[in-house]
């Protein structure tokens, strides 16, 4: 394990916010990550764990404690079925199952971060979510200082939420078991503006390559890809989730979508677009991407504490216009 002082978190998260970390450990395989877990909760000091820090803010305090990166990487494939350690890179995954002729998770090409994150978000994207192909996630378990597996109805998967989230610092993910589907067909695209972009049917399949090809080409256009050279990709992609909420209170012109149990999912770009905070919306070093109002992004010099500051104007703007509660995505970490 490599320990360095005094990295800001700003240089490992992708909105680039986050002070000083009184302790960097980067692990590279789970043994060490568990030694590290361990290491910080038996000395008592505050732990936060970082995998490519994608849907972090981080605070401008920095972290008095440790701060475990998660550098462990890694796929193991037998037949459809993959084991992947938590570290890995999730576009790196998704682009060797394209490669590979494994279905399931071609829609999710582009999504920043790693795969151990995957399943405490739920992650989704045009039509997919892990929890579709998730059939094991390996813990540890810092309460019961044990590790084990957990069956994906133990993980508790719902929209953008998993009991991971529920319980957020008690389980480390160590590996993710997928299961996918051999072909070279995508799983039947379930996105109304991905179907367009291909050419084809909601429910009708695509090559995967071409699956791939057009989810990117989609992402980019929205900013959502990372890359250094643009500035719209220093977010940590949909900064709020699509509010759900009972059909009765949908709101005249968002777009909707059935979400079960009478109820239907509004789009949350929808709201805060027609709040006021349309596309480059700017206040002081933080506001809306200049290419889709529901990324938050950041400029040099910006802060959590700015950041986080708009968000509000923003989740209050949205309630008193449309009585609606958007619930933002990006976990805000505290020392």
């Amino acid at each position: 394990m490599q320990v360095r002082r005094d990295v800001p978190l700003a240089d490992l998260t992708t909105l680039a916010v986050g002070g000083p970390i009184e302790r960097l450990v980067e692990v590279e395989d789970a043994a060490e990550l568990v030694a590290a877990v361990r290491d910080a909760d038996e000395s008592g000091r505050p732990l936060l764990l970082l995998g490519g820090g994608s849907n972090v803010v981080a605070p401008d305090e920095g972290w008095p404690g440790d701060v475990v990166a998660v550098r462990s990487r890694g796929i193991e494939r037998t037949g459809e079925r993959l084991v992947v350690q938590a570290g890995h890179d999730w576009d790196d995954l998704v682009a060797y199952t394209v490669r590979g002729g494994l279905a399931g998770m071609e829609a999710l090409s582009g999504i920043p971060g790693s795969t151990g994150a995957t399943p405490v978000q739920n992650v989704g994207a045009y039509g997919q979510e892990v929890a579709q192909t998730v059939t094991a996630v390996r813990v540890y378990d810092r309460a019961e200082k044990s590790e084990y597996t957990l069956t994906p109805a133990e993980c508790g998967f719902a929209y953008r939420d998993s009991r991971l989230k529920r319980e957020p610092g008690r389980f480390v993910v160590l590996d993710v078991t997928f299961a996918l589907h051999a072909g070279e067909l995508s799983r039947p695209v379930g996105y109304a503006e991905l179907a367009r972009r291909l050419g084809v049917e909601i429910g009708e399949q695509a090559p995967l390559a071409d699956v791939r090809a057009a989810v990117l080409e989609l992402r980019r256009g929205k900013g959502m890809v990372l890359d250094p050279a643009d500035p719209d990709s220093r977010s940590a992609g949909s900064f709020f989730t699509n509010p759900i909420v009972p059909a009765e209170l949908a709101v005249e012109g968002c777009p909707s979508w059935p979400a079960g149990d009478g109820h239907v999912k509004l789009s949350a770009a929808w709201l805060v677009q027609h709040a006021g905070f349309g596309r480059g919306t700017r206040q002081g070093h933080v506001g809306t991407s200049s290419r889709h109002s529901l990324a938050l992004t950041t400029e040099p010099g910006a802060t959590a504490g700015e950041l986080l500051a708009f968000a509000d104007r923003v989740v209050a703007t949205v309630q008193e216009k449309f009585g609606v509660t958007l619930e933002r995505e990006p976990t805000h970490v505290r020392p």
